[in-house]
């Protein structure tokens, strides 16, 4: 697999992600939204575009369209919300050879996408990311789903969902100039766990190079393990604290900045067990907090034995408490981790300050 200009217009870059009759292209680079009508089907006769009030992105899918919004916030990130656009589709007579394209952060193409793979069974989705994250990571790899709200530990967040490849994506990176600097910090959140799972200095590349290798690193790991079943997993490194994180928090910490908390914290749960050293530790702090100046502490509000069940709760968790860790044989899923464990490392990550 390789990052190429793809024949497109000039400046951009194409990567492919190869899963035999469901591979797809994403377009990177300035003015790529341009090209949106090139990454929808043939067979489309009309498309429905999911996007958030604010985000005033235009695109044009080469077909007839109607626009759907829904509400901005985790708040909004429900089963509701998915079957008030189903009914919305059923209303304009949105077909099986028709298209959803999600234009949005990485809120709206979960959404979008778990909407579309719903619909009639599934039909095909497009999405257009607006946010750094989106770009690196939530609208790359057929990962769709929606939060389960509930207040008596029967909730979670992305519990309910789908695997649905989309038929393309677009990265335009026009779109990120007026983009809010939390909203940076977020998609470098994602960046950094990049950065850990290969030791490429993204920093050092331009934009556009940047934002393609993030995209080519997923999409070999994708292209290896669609389903999660076992490498794929690895791309949730720091995740497991940071959707605790933001649970607890009622998502006060963006994902993104979850995602850096949850870096370090799984450095301090690998130093607990042994599987790496202080100078590994402090490679995470140096990485995380200083190269991408991503805020690494432990918020002083949050429950320790909270977390502890809000992390039981993960999706990864098939036996016991599971965590994607940093060792010597670099990063791996592992199993069976102590409840001690988890809470001596939270601990010492709280003790940091």
């Amino acid at each position: 697999m390789s990052v190429t200009d793809g024949g497109r217009r000039s400046g951009l870059r194409t990567v492919h992600v190869p899963l035999a009759d469901r591979s797809y292209d994403v377009l990177v680079g300035r003015g790529a939204r341009h090209e949106l009508a090139s990454l929808v089907p043939p067979t489309v006769r009309r498309a429905a575009i999911v996007t958030q009030p604010g985000i005033g992105v235009e695109v044009d899918p080469g077909v007839p369209f109607d626009v759907f919004q829904i509400g901005t916030g985790e708040d909004h990130k429900h089963l509701g919300t998915v079957e008030s656009l189903c009914r919305s589709f059923a209303r304009v007579g949105l077909t099986r050879h028709d298209v959803v394209i999600g234009v949005g952060g990485g809120m709206v193409t979960d959404v979008a996408g778990f909407a579309a793979a719903v619909w009639h069974r599934g039909i095909p989705v497009v999405h257009v990311a607006t946010t750094l994250l989106g770009m690196v990571d939530a609208a790359i790899g057929g990962k769709t789903g929606v939060n389960l709200p509930g207040g008596n530990g029967d909730g979670g967040k992305n519990l309910v969902g789908a695997f649905w490849q989309p038929s393309g994506v677009v990265c335009d990176l026009d779109l990120l100039a007026t983009l809010p600097p939390r909203e940076r910090r977020c998609g470098y959140g994602e960046m950094a766990k990049y950065h850990f799972l290969t030791g490429d200095d993204l920093l050092a590349m331009d934009e556009t190079e940047r934002i393609a290798r993030c995209v080519q690193i997923k999409a070999d790991v994708v292209a290896g393990d669609e389903r999660e079943g076992g490498r794929r997993a690895l791309l949730n490194y720091g995740h497991t604290l940071a959707h605790a994180l933001e649970i607890e928090t009622r998502h006060e910490l963006a994902h993104g900045e979850a995602v850096a908390v949850g870096l370090v914290y799984a450095a301090h749960l690998a130093h607990v067990l042994g599987r790496i050293d202080d100078e590994r530790v402090r490679q995470h702090y140096d990485v995380v907090g200083r190269a991408y100046e991503l805020d690494t502490r432990l918020p002083d509000s949050v429950d320790h034995a909270r977390l502890l069940a809000l992390m039981g709760k993960d999706k990864k968790a098939l036996s016991g408490l599971t965590f994607v860790l940093d060792g010597p044989d670099g990063v791996e899923v592992v199993p069976g981790v102590s409840s001690e464990a988890v809470l001596r490392a939270l601990d010492a990550m709280a003790a940091e300050r």
